[in-house]
């Protein structure tokens, strides 16, 4: 196809001194554009400004030959930039909004500063240079405009609350402004672009910049701006040559009975059905759901499922803008069910003039004449802290914040005023921000609290007539994704809601019918149910009205990789279209986080790399690689050294032989023989033998160590590298590195094998299971039965800064800025760390500390670790070795798996007779090997049969039910148990009951059981969680617990 020009046009390129900017401003110039250059030159924080950076982009334009003037102004001063432009080139056509800062802070330390530079910027700035050419895009019918979003918009990051809100709000600016601006040929798109820029750089490490060249997203943006492209409003993910299309995906979810039984234990019930995706819609409009056909089929409905109503007794909420409509509802339904209820309310019409304190004061009468607990508050949003003070002096708390209060000022963009615009992204965008930072640090003091946002169908979809409305909205999406990410770990869930109801603001946009239809109180059990302590989501978006509720999320398209090792051009993306939009080729996918979408983004630009016009790679050689030879590297170490990697695996000062190089037994870690390894791994030219390797792509997935003598506490070692093997993975390769290390006299002292993983280079053909090479490549599967032994150690916060110093200085263990990238909360553990301090464990269980006690040990990294958790480390011993796992406590997740130790010296017999029985059998036959709740159906048996026979009619007269238990163990496999208390003089026994139908059945996995028996599982949580299902009559679980009470807690 021929070049897609750009001549006789006039672009505009926001903060263009650098980084992305710089790379449009030229690829237009180049392309036959006249380019306005705009850059006040301040600081990736917004501080200071310099024309320099500006300048030079204009004086390399004009060389190669464009045309190009450079403008200074703030991008608050839009109407100045469109100025310059008409000025120089007497017409503006392609405006792309690109200007951006970072002020990066948790959410407990950011300041309204922070906050509202961001959204001056990033919003206000892109609505005040798209404003400005609006009417001149109209008059000559055409326009095209580019808003700029990123990841952690998409998604949410730590650290970046204010950031991401104002990022995603700009995506819904975009969307209604395609609508509006359509009939005049004005199209507008957004891209979350990944590329190194003056922000990025100072979060990205210089490989991953290389990568991220801002030259693979131009080109996108050129062809959006393309006046043949009929691209509008659309979201695109864009960097390192991969491009993607995002959409809405939303779940069918779940319709209730309109009537008073529409409860929030009612929406818990339906959890599961409200987030099944199963069968999803795409909504693109507000117009595509028919809530008047959904009320139709609310109505008609059997009952609502009967649960045991949720309570919220002690707890405290607030709802803001409860004069009346939702607000109202929510303040109501939660004073009915026992919450002290702050009722805010500014008493504003609904375009927001004026204040009246009625409105809030007789929704607190109405609460107080129905026996509940209510103050009011007369405060507007913006005065958040005012809010919350009013709760914490009425009722010393708050648990909840309900985020409700807004405005409309509906014009469409044309006729749109500055006014229109701030007042309403002050009270909808900035209010929540108040009101929610003002509660934030109760809420970590308390370590609870529930955080409901809305948002609207016009936030997600964009509508005609509501640009400043909509951006706000999804502005508070942004928002939620990002708190909901930093309350996670002190129990702060946050969420939003898009809903449909009659209020005072929809009053004015929907006809008497529809709003009578849309009750608020078909919205508020869904309120309710966000805000109780069962509920098991956060950072999720719903839907909801006319007693509907569903789930959105965000799909993406599977996208289409370029090669990363030429040029892209805006011909190929065209070429390409169709498969970069393609949701319907099976490789569509649902990040969640900024980490899952970056691996996705990295997966698909590998695996899909388009090769054009380039030349096809050569074929990977596997066995020309194993013959490869690598230089050995030297490795020279003192006691120091081990003392230090001892301390770095969690040694305490206690633990003389290890840490105190004068003690009588003083010797080395046995997993120390990673370190003098590490090195020479790390050294091997991967490029050399793998056909397009990504240093991002890479993931260090398995360890192996074998001793073949003791480790000296001081030395002089050689590492030779290797290729042991390359195995086919379909979506990777997994690359086998083996590590010999010898000592001065050239013995071997200890082989390490590095099983990595390399994402997308896989598909090439080869093996994908290699050679059996004894405990190297091992499965491990724990026996069935509980750990052997159990040893805890709590890692400690400074853990990951102490073991870098052995060798592994990858900064995602100790800059937060990188591991914020990584989509880490704090810089985690090393994988290498845990697996010595496992090593310590079972060293300590099995091998008296004996380090010659060590044979081999292997280990697989399942999941991260971060400093200060505690990790467990469960061990089964079986003959010689010894099988072992370890699991982070606090968050209940294997960290290493199918990991073992093989002991030197030790035979089978004297092995085995070390294990020791397994815990005896619970009598009555009824136990099955592999389930920990044969135990407890084993005793509640001993303990019917143990009572007298009129103590046991007298509990079948009491209980009268048989219960059928449903119990499956880690290992996926089910077995039955039932308890019957209604026949006879009462039985326990295995599989269905003996006598007649359950009359209630109950799932329930093995571990959950073990803990409900015990006391220590919140049953009422589990089971909103979808822990715990129940068929048949649900009331009669209540009598299970009287059952399982009665057991002795210790012997369970």
């Amino acid at each position: 196809m021929s070049d897609l020009r750009f001549d006789n046009r006039v672009v505009i390129v926001t903060g263009a001194g650098g980084g992305l900017g710089k790379a449009y401003a030229l690829f237009f110039g180049a392309r036959g554009a006249s380019v306005v250059v705009n850059d006040l030159g301040v600081s990736r924080s917004g501080d200071g400004t310099s024309t320099s950076a500006a300048d030079v982009v204009v004086e390399e334009i004009r060389k190669a030959g464009g045309k190009a003037v450079a403008n200074y102004n703030s991008v608050e001063d839009g109407d100045k930039i469109v100025e310059t432009a008409m000025k120089a080139f007497n017409r503006v056509d392609i405006i792309i909004n690109n200007a951006g800062i970072l002020r990066d802070k948790s959410f407990a330390r950011m300041t309204d500063a922070d906050w509202d530079l961001i959204q001056a910027v990033h919003v206000k700035g892109s609505y005040k240079v798209t404003k400005a050419a609006w009417d001149i895009f109209k008059k000559q019918k055409f326009g095209r405009i580019i808003m700029t979003a990123s990841a952690a918009g998409v998604y949410g990051n730590f650290g970046q609350s204010n950031y991401s809100a104002a990022k995603l709000a700009l995506a819904s600016f975009s969307s209604t402004l395609a609508k509006e601006g359509a009939k005049d040929n004005i199209h507008c798109n957004t891209i979350a672009p990944m590329a190194a820029s003056r922000m990025t750089e100072s979060i990205m490490p210089p490989d991953v910049l290389a990568a991220l060249k801002p030259e693979y997203v131009a080109p996108l943006v050129a062809y959006l701006c393309h006046e043949t492209t009929k691209e509008n409003g659309g979201l695109f993910e864009v960097g390192a040559g991969f491009v993607a299309k995002l959409r809405w995906e939303r779940s069918r979810g779940a319709v209730f009975k309109a009537d008073d039984t529409f409860s929030p234990a009612a929406v818990g019930a339906k959890w599961g059905e409200i987030t099944d995706f199963s069968n999803p819609e795409y909504p693109s409009s507000v117009t595509d759901t028919d809530f008047l056909s959904l009320l139709e089929q609310a109505k008609n409905l059997a009952a609502n499922p009967k649960v045991a109503p949720l309570t919220y007794d002690g707890k405290v909420a607030i709802v803001t803008g409860a004069g009346g409509g939702l607000g109202r509802a929510y303040s109501l339904l939660l004073a009915r069910l026992g919450c002290a209820v702050v009722v805010n309310d500014l008493g504003g019409s609904a375009t927001g003039q004026g204040s009246d304190s009625r409105a809030a004061d007789k929704v607190v009468e109405e609460i107080r004449q129905a026996g509940g607990k209510a103050v009011a508050n007369y405060d507007s949003v913006e005065d958040g802290d005012k809010v919350v003070e009013t709760a914490i002096k009425a009722f010393g708390r708050v648990d909840i914040v309900v985020n409700n209060a807004g405005i409309l000022r509906d014009k469409s963009f044309a006729r749109m005023t500055d006014g229109d615009w701030d007042l309403v992204h002050r009270v909808h965008l900035r209010g929540t921000y108040k009101v929610t930072k003002a509660a934030w640090p109760h809420f970590l003091k308390q370590k609870y609290g529930r955080v409901i946002n809305t948002a609207s169908a016009v936030g997600l979809y964009g509508n005609f007539g509501q640009a400043n409305y909509s951006a706000a909205k999804l502005g508070i999406v942004g928002l939620t994704k990002t708190l909901a990410i930093e309350g996670k770990k002190n129990n702060i869930l946050v969420n939003v809601i898009a809903p449909n109801a009659g209020t005072r603001m929809t009053a004015t946009v929907m006809p008497p019918e529809m709003v009578e239809a849309f009750k608020p109180e078909y919205v508020a059990p869904l309120i309710a149910f966000l805000g109780h302590e069962s509920c098991p989501e956060s950072g999720s978006i719903f839907e909801v009205g006319s007693g509907w509720i569903a789930k959105v999320r965000w799909q993406r398209s599977g996208g289409v990789g370029f090669s990363s090792s030429q040029p892209l051009l805006p011909e190929q993306i065209a070429k390409h279209w169709s498969d970069i939009v393609n949701f319907n080729d099976g490789r569509a996918t649902h990040p969640t986080s900024t980490q899952e979408a970056f691996q996705q983004f990295m997966d698909n630009f590998a695996n899909s790399a388009v090769s054009e016009p380039t030349k096809k790679e050569d074929g990977l050689d596997i066995e020309a690689a194993k013959k490869l030879t690598f230089d050995p590297m030297e490795f020279s170490y003192s006691e120091r050294d081990v003392i230090l990697y001892a301390l770095g695996v969690g040694a305490k000062r206690t633990d003389l032989h290890l840490v105190y190089e004068n003690a009588e037994n003083f010797t080395v870690l046995p997993t120390f023989g990673v370190i003098p390894s590490f090195a020479a791994m790390n050294a091997v030219p991967f490029g050399d033998f793998l056909p397009s390797f990504n240093p991002m792509m890479l993931l260090h997935g398995e360890q192996f160590l074998s001793l073949r003598k003791p480790i000296p506490t001081s030395g002089k070692f050689n590492s030779k590298a290797r290729v042991i093997d390359i195995l086919d993975k379909g979506k990777g390769a997994s690359v086998v590195i083996g590590v010999s290390t010898t000592d001065e006299s050239g013995d071997v002292l200890f082989d390490n094998e590095f099983t990595l993983f390399i994402r997308g280079i896989g598909g090439f053909g080869g093996k994908k299971t290699g050679e059996d090479r004894g405990a190297a490549t091992a499965t491990n599967n724990p026996p069935n039965r509980p750990p052997d032994a159990v040893v805890r150690e709590k890692t400690a916060e400074d853990q990951a800064a102490l073991y870098r110093l052995s060798g592994d200085y990858n900064p995602l263990h100790i800059d937060p800025s990188m591991s914020k990238m990584g989509g880490f909360d704090v810089p985690i553990l090393h994988g290498l760390a845990s697996f010595g301090i496992a090593g310590k464990h079972v060293l300590a269980t099995y091998g008296k500390n004996d380090s010659a006690s060590f044979k081999t040990i292997k280990a697989r990294f399942a999941k991260h670790v971060f400093p200060g958790e505690t990790l467990e480390t469960q061990m089964w011993r079986e003959g010689n070795k010894i099988i072992f796992q370890v699991r982070v406590v606090e968050r209940d997740t294997i960290a290493i798996s199918n990991a073992a130790v093989e002991l030197a010296g030790t035979s089978d017999a004297a092995a085995a007779a070390a294990t020791g029985s397994p815990a005896v059998a619970p009598s009555g036959g009824i136990a099955v090997d592999g389930f920990q709740s044969s135990a407890i159906f084993g005793q509640i048996k001993d303990n019917i049969n143990a009572t007298s026979s009129a103590e046991r009619k007298a509990q079948v007269g009491k209980i009268k039910a048989v219960f059928q238990m449903d119990i499956t163990n880690k290992d996926g496999k089910a077995q039955s148990w039932y308890i019957d208390l209604k026949n006879g003089e009462g039985d326990v026994g295995l599989g269905k009951p003996a006598k007649g139908k359950p009359d209630c059945t109950i799932a329930i996995n093995d571990a959950d059981f073990v803990e409900m028996a015990a006391g220590k599982l919140n049953t009422q949580k589990a089971f909103m969680q979808g822990k715990i299902k129940i068929k048949g009559n649900m009331m009669l679980a209540t009598k299970l617990g009287d059952v399982l009470n009665k057991q002795p807690k210790s012997k369970l």
